[in-house]
């Protein structure tokens, strides 16, 4: 048997229950395809993948490459629109079966129906590599995925989260494909911080994060707006999928057990779980995620306002401490998750603008991107999605002095 893996948020051999799958054949080819979507501006003005994150993914490419080596395997990265480019592969190659991680978008997922649709003869298995549980271990189905995280979290902390499995030591035979092979960048740029995509970055990341006091502190300074040790940093490694959900929630119990347990471990599995509840949310809601009123009884009044988005994107409004934010981000394609609130709050409540501009935009900055929690949290600010409340409006000056009184960090990035 012939079998297909179709690589995307899932770019390791540790913890991949889909390559294990995958690896159940006589022969097999694991692809990758860059799409040219992603850096043409799309219906909200912007790039659906800018430089920061493309380079983390460059980086994480090779990385997985040299990694399958070892195994006598390659990855083939091949260009084009993916429906088209699995197409051709599928046209060239009798694969008998296609297997590809849960996808949470809608796009992706309407890309994933059309292919079952014109290759009926292929066997398509899609398998949980993203979340900490799959579809069996979820506490409820999709369609029951509540409207507010605190449902969702009361049940999830009594499931227990699959566990991670290692990497395989063997993998079948290589398929030889007959196409142009996408050239990977060589030269990286150097950013602020130490982001570094590929799995052997993620897992320097973790060994270096929890062999410190760094996760009994987290919680008292996870909200602070500058600051490499101040957060776990872990989303960019985990979003494109060097590091598992369940590896990461793996290391946080062994930490808990050979270490200590406080309030701060705790709450790093909370943050897991409200990245788990965007993915099942998303996937609940689907095109819902990108409506402009969500699931609101309301309209939403935020306009399309160009000067003023642009004003934002550029860090050049009448708020300091906003526009502070905003060139971090620009710069370094990273801001904490209290800097994303106060941004998306100015956006939407100080500029009354339409929130998902703001999203597009940081669609396009971030190197930890991920579809299902950037859209679920622009909308719980917006009061559009989850836990819909009327939306979080930060009193900016308030903010200003809780966690810049002494103006460093404004003076860092203005």
């Amino acid at each position: 048997m012939k079998s297909l893996y179709w690589m995307t948020h899932d770019l390791r051999l540790d913890d991949n229950p889909a390559l294990l799958q995958a690896a159940q054949s006589e022969e097999l080819l694991l692809v990758y395809v860059v799409d040219p979507a992603w850096f043409r501006v799309n219906r909200f003005g912007q790039l659906s993948m800018g430089s920061h994150r493309w380079l983390f993914v460059q980086q994480a490419l090779m990385d997985l490459d040299s990694a399958l080596r070892d195994l006598g395997h390659r990855l083939c990265i091949v260009e084009g629109g993916p429906e088209d480019a699995i197409a051709q592969i599928l046209h060239q190659i009798p694969f008998q079966r296609l297997v590809i991680s849960q996808q949470f978008g809608s796009d992706e997922l309407d890309r994933i129906e059309q292919l079952q649709r014109v290759h009926p003869q292929v066997q398509f298995e899609i398998v949980d590599t993203y979340t900490l549980f799959d579809r069996q271990s979820l506490p409820m189905p999709v369609a029951d995925i509540p409207e507010t995280y605190s449902k969702f979290r009361r049940r999830a902390e009594k499931a227990s989260a699959v566990a991670p499995i290692p990497p395989p030591t063997t993998l079948p035979s290589m398929v030889q494909l007959n196409a142009d092979r996408f050239p990977l960048r060589a030269e990286f740029e150097v950013f602020e911080g130490q982001f570094h995509g590929g799995e052997a970055a993620a897992q320097r990341h973790v060994e270096r994060y929890f062999g410190e006091d760094l996760p009994l502190n987290y919680k008292q300074v996870r909200n602070a707006l500058g600051g490499w040790e101040n957060s776990s940093k872990m989303s960019a490694w985990l979003n494109v999928g060097c590091l598992s959900t369940r590896r990461m929630l793996h290391h946080i119990h062994d930490y808990e057990e050979s270490r200590e347990k406080n309030d701060s471990t705790y709450w790093l599995y909370v943050e897991l779980l409200w990245r788990e509840y965007f993915q099942w949310l998303a996937l609940k809601i689907g095109k819902g995620l990108f409506a402009k009123d969500g699931s609101s009884s309301q309209a939403y009044a935020g306009r399309f306002d160009p000067a003023g988005l642009a004003e934002w994107c550029e860090g050049n409004t009448a708020y300091p401490l906003v526009n502070a934010c905003m060139r971090q981000l620009n710069a370094t394609g990273y801001l904490s998750n209290r800097g994303r609130q106060l941004a998306a709050s100015c956006l939407i409540n100080e500029l009354q603008g339409d929130w998902r501009y703001g999203a597009g935009w940081f669609e396009q900055q971030l190197i930890d991107y991920d579809v299902a929690a950037n859209w679920g949290n622009w909308q719980y600010i917006a009061g559009v999605g989850a836990d819909a409340r009327g939306g979080r409006h930060f009193n900016l000056a308030k903010q200003t002095k809780i966690y810049d009184a002494d103006g460093s960090y404004r003076r860092r990035w203005l």
